[in-house]
């Protein structure tokens, strides 16, 4: 494996705590395959924290027995679930994580070299589940973007040091696009440290709804965001033409 980052000399101080922190809702379906997932990293000693957005199929039940804590966040959106997680969290980096993505199994040993490094913060490429070609393609552009950018999106798995996260005070709390905002910000305090392993999401979204559908409504949803448009309005946007998708 390799990542890009700017190394600095090994830190000699306090080891990796990690803490892994999952925005649930609705997940009663797969939480317990996502949460087998992260069994080792609790096992080496770390920190999974399941945050619940109000669930009324038992997702925070099926939950409790395999991660550390399950808070209720008092409401949806994935911004104010991972603040509350993040406010619980008991390690000196945070990895937000969402329901549908795996970790390489090198995920430890590359957080460890993040964690000896002079970079804030990182991500990792990602990799989409299904097999179709068109998703290599995708997933090329979703990388090359981040690494052209030093943007990151949730499916990227993006971790941060905490003393950073709570110096910028976490996520900002709206409805979409809370992990580009907050990349935005991290990206002054310093490059992204990109972690080559990927991290695998779902590609359900894309196949359900059409892989190009997504893919011009996810670029017109940004550009309409860089050109000051309110993530408020953006979700209603997102909303509408996920509903659209769904009808026969």
């Amino acid at each position: 494996m390799s990542e890009q980052s700017s190394q600095g000399d090994d830190d000699p101080g306090e080891p990796l705590r990690l803490s892994v922190i999952v925005p649930v809702w609705q997940e009663a379906a797969t939480i317990q395959a996502t949460l087998q997932h992260l069994a080792s990293i609790r096992e080496a000693g770390h920190q999974v924290i399941v945050v619940d957005g109000g669930s009324d199929d038992g997702t925070p039940q099926l939950a409790e027995p395999r991660c550390d804590r399950v808070l209720s966040s008092g409401g949806r959106g994935r911004a104010c679930q991972m603040n509350a997680g993040a406010e619980v969290a008991t390690g000196n980096v945070l990895l937000f994580l969402h329901a549908d993505t795996r970790l390489p199994g090198s995920t430890l040993a590359a957080l460890k070299r993040f964690h000896t490094s002079r970079n804030a913060w990182g991500r990792f490429n990602v990799r989409l589940s299904g097999k179709r070609p068109l998703f290599r393609v995708i997933e090329w552009f979703m990388n090359r973007r981040s690494w052209l950018t030093g943007i990151a999106t949730g499916d990227q798995a993006l971790f941060v040091r905490r003393p950073v996260f709570e110096a910028l005070r976490g996520f900002r709390e709206i409805p979409l696009m809370e992990d580009v905002e907050l990349s935005a910000r991290l990206r002054l305090v310093s490059r992204p440290f990109c972690v080559t392993d990927p991290v695998v999401t779902d590609s359900r979204r894309w196949e359900q709804q059409g892989a190009w559908r997504t893919i011009f409504l996810m670029w017109r949803l940004r550009w309409r965001y860089w050109r000051g448009e309110s993530p408020e309005s953006l979700a209603n946007a997102y909303r509408s033409d996920v509903r659209n998708a769904q009808e026969p």
